[in-house]
């Protein structure tokens, strides 16, 4: 076999390739490392450091000097991620023999607590289509299925007729890396989708012909920007900080509310379709920076 090239350049694009094909990432994800690690091409380009040179002095400089530009600690240790993955490929392939991101430590994220809705802004979102018209009742659907399953919002926008079970109360929801998952849905949620199914749906879809669960004005399927859109308008009708509400926040809500009423963390990991429980840990800090208000509001020696 034929050694490939170790231009960075190179080295990125086969990179991708492999997660894209061997490894089966989504697009997003893909997108994502490859956003990260192009900033590191672009960086050794600068410098003129050709791949076989870089140590871990240099990948502690790029580190450094995109923190300095504000990058956050949750995007550094995603960042870091990336660049571990990119040089265990490198020294797989054999584009280098020795991997030097191997001692590079990730910044410690879990204070960057998620933004969570209380259970009472969720009420007033859900409540904010006007389900007297077709669009409200589609929107109210979508934004209790969100809700109510904790899907993401790339999920929301591709989950499909056939996954969805309203009877039994569950949907098949396929996830990152086209890993399927099953999310229990309440009752709330299920009689909305019943009625967008039997008034609004058929309106929209005329042929029968669409797959995806929830279609536009114009019966195609949504974009992740169009829900986004949606969302905000929804969230600022309810009265809440539009700019600050984002489908993930729901998601976030999602796994909040479960734990705070006793859900254990192992269920909340597998309906959020998160591969590591360490991952899920974080909504515990949620739950504990909201027993800290609670016992400085109401304890007498706090």
């Amino acid at each position: 076999m034929t050694r490939p090239s170790s231009s960075p350049e190179e080295s990125l694009r086969l990179f991708l390739e492999y997660l894209a094909v061997e490894k089966g990432l989504s697009l997003n994800t893909v997108a994502a490392y490859g956003r990260d690690v192009r900033k590191l091409v672009d960086f050794l380009k600068a410098g003129r450091i050709a791949l076989p040179r870089v140590s871990e002095d240099t990948l502690v400089a790029f580190v450094h000097r995109e923190s300095g530009a504000g990058l956050a600690a949750r995007s550094r240790a995603r960042l870091i991620s990336a660049l571990r993955s990119f040089f265990r490929f490198s020294v797989l392939s054999g584009f280098l023999k020795k991997d030097p991101s191997s001692r590079l430590t990730t910044p410690s994220t879990w204070l960057a607590l998620p933004k969570f809705l209380t259970v009472g802004e969720v009420e007033r979102l859900l409540a904010a289509p006007d389900v007297s018209k077709p669009r409200g009742v589609r929107d109210r659907a979508m934004l209790e299925v969100l809700y109510g399953s904790g899907l993401r919002v790339s999920e929301l926008a591709s989950l499909k007729l056939a996954e969805i079970n309203r009877d039994e109360g569950f949907l098949v929801c396929r996830g990152k890396g086209g890993k399927e998952r099953i999310v229990p849905l309440g009752r709330s949620a299920c009689d909305a989708v019943g009625r967008y199914l039997a008034e609004v749906r058929p309106r929209l879809d005329p042929g029968g012909r669409r797959e995806e669960l929830f279609l536009s004005r114009r019966g195609k399927p949504f974009t992740r920007q169009g829900l986004w859109k949606l969302l905000r308008q929804h969230a600022a009708a309810a009265g809440l900080r539009a700019p600050e509400i984002t489908p993930h926040v729901l998601r976030h809500s999602f796994a909040t509310h479960l734990l705070e009423r006793g859900a254990d963390l192992r269920s909340v990991q597998l309906m959020l379709g998160h591969s590591r429980i360490t991952t899920t840990q974080i909504y515990t800090h949620v739950s504990r920076e909201q027993l800290r208000r609670v016992y400085d509001k109401y304890h007498p020696r706090a």
